[in-house]
């Protein structure tokens, strides 16, 4: 449906398209005296947090926004969204002077305010990989009908959606693109999720090279091959820390999934259900990989796997683009013919009736979003299912601070959540909880020292975002401790020079 919606939403509007192109390309080589002889960027969010992932990239001639997404965790909108606010973004915006807007991935925290910006005037292009958009359009249009049926307001609606995926140009990794009049663009596959990439910016007549990660694994996955680092140069690096502190070593691939394996046979044993709230795009369809392989193999017990949630939709993107999938995974699609998100054993959830019919019903595995339980049927699931002990809940994505997740890691064992007449039902936590690091799209401590390493020739200075405040400056200390390269975590609003 999804993809459909993209590809009518483009059809529809071939020749409104082509003037948005025509214009693009009037602006990139608008020609001039271009002199650039300095670059800075400004922390607009995501800096010691983790959500509204957003940087300003200025040159004299050249304004480019790296991502641009909301906070889910908090329902405070001075925390949830990035500070577009302040005068020299108005200013910009208002006089149509940003370039670009480069998208590194379709997780909310960084695709989730895009929108928002066509609503206020800007009329220019988005840059992401083909998955990334169609995507982003699915998160996003949940996102508001989220909204709307909690009644909240909304900081966009489906228009806004339309009009991004009309504006966006689809990009492969390692195609090189002038975004600007002084700058070139390259996307490179992150291994976070599918379409994920990280963003490599040259600037001027080989002035400075920035290197934006956006969120990335460097290592494989059953779904994605590791993060591409072959960059010639990068002087400057913008880097995540979600598993940046000390502590956050993850447990090996191998060991997790055995770790859950273990867990979901000793909960069907005793007769109960498994609750795996997961990530629409990503955690849940590597999950969903490991639970068909396990269970076509025997060592996983028989039972029914349901599917419930916005993951049917985006793991039917994931089987559209499988060039962007592991090589693996690949060679079972294309050459055995053994497409695992086709098997018979995963079944699709459809209304609230099934749903019922599932609590109700006989031991089985659910997997559903969403990730951190803020919203949609994992709730569901988890009031009716959290007072049987012989039931257990599976953690297997990052709980972000403020989250109900997040409570229920901590060992809540009483969660308040507010029902849709205004009041607030207290649900007892008796069912067994297990939080399982291994499956983190997000590169651990170790992988993060290991790229900043395998880079440490070419960089001249690491910023450090997309971290809790205490996990983004333990990096930033260990990374200087260790390469002497000059590192700092800022914080949100703060403008560093570059050159």
């Amino acid at each position: 449906d999804t993809i459909a919606g993209v590809r009518a939403a483009l059809r529809d509007n071939t020749e409104q398209r082509k003037q948005i192109m025509k214009k693009i390309g009037q602006r990139i080589y608008r020609g001039g005296n271009i002199k650039t002889d300095w670059v800075r960027v400004t922390c607009l969010g995501g800096f010691r947090e983790v959500g509204r992932s957003a940087i300003l990239l200025q040159t004299p001639e050249s304004k480019i926004l790296l991502d641009c997404g909301v906070n889910v965790a908090t329902e405070n909108p001075s925390r949830a969204y990035p500070h577009l606010e302040i005068p020299e973004i108005k200013y910009i915006l208002s006089n149509q002077e940003l370039d670009a807007i480069i998208v590194t991935h379709a997780h909310l925290d960084h695709s989730g305010f895009v929108p928002y910006l066509y609503k206020y005037g800007y009329d220019g292009p988005v840059y992401a990989t083909p998955p990334t958009r169609d995507l982003m359009s699915l998160l996003q249009k949940d996102y508001i009908d989220v909204a709307q049926r909690e009644e909240k307001a909304a900081p966009y609606s489906s228009k806004e959606i339309k009009e991004t995926i009309r504006h966006t140009i689809p990009l492969e990794p390692n195609d090189v693109r002038d975004i600007a009049p002084d700058i070139r663009l390259t996307l490179h596959s992150a291994g976070h999720i599918i379409g994920s990439t990280s963003v490599h910016l040259h600037i001027g007549n080989g002035l400075h090279n920035v290197l934006y990660t956006g969120d990335f694994k460097f290592a494989t996955s059953r779904l994605l091959s590791k993060a591409d680092i072959s960059y010639p140069r990068a002087e400057t690096i913008i880097m995540e820390s979600t598993y940046g502190g000390a502590e956050d070593i993850l447990s090996p691939r191998e060991d997790s999934e055995k770790e859950l394996i273990r867990v979901i046979n000793e909960t069907l044993e005793r007769k109960g259900k498994v609750l795996i709230p997961a990530l629409a795009v990503g955690r849940s369809q590597e999950v969903m990989l490991i639970l068909e392989d396990y269970m076509r193999r025997g060592v996983l017990k028989e039972a029914p796997i349901f599917v419930d949630g916005m993951i049917w939709e985006a793991t039917a993107i994931h089987t559209a683009y499988p060039e962007y999938l592991s090589k693996n995974l690949r060679s079972l699609i294309f050459t055995k013919d053994q497409n695992p998100f086709l098997t018979k054993s995963l079944e699709s959830v459809g209304n609230s009736s099934k749903r019922q019919d599932i609590i109700e019903g006989d031991p089985c595995i659910i997997v559903a979003t969403s990730g951190m339980l803020i919203g949609g049927p994992s709730v569901e699931y988890f009031k009716a299912l959290a007072d049987d002990p012989r039931n257990t809940l599976v953690f297997v994505s990052y709980q972000g601070e403020g989250t109900m997740g997040r409570r229920i890691q901590k060992g809540w064992n009483e969660i308040p959540i507010r029902e849709g007449n205004g009041r607030t039902k207290v649900i007892k936590v008796n069912m067994d909880i297990h939080t399982i690091e291994g499956f983190s799209g997000h590169s651990d401590r170790k992988q993060l020292m290991r790229f900043v390493r395998a880079m440490s020739r070419k960089v001249q200075r690491i910023l450090i975002g997309h971290g809790e405040a205490q996990k983004s400056m333990d990096l930033a200390s260990s990374i200087y401790k260790k390469y002497r390269i000059e590192t700092r975590a800022p914080m949100n609003l703060e403008t560093v020079r570059l050159v």
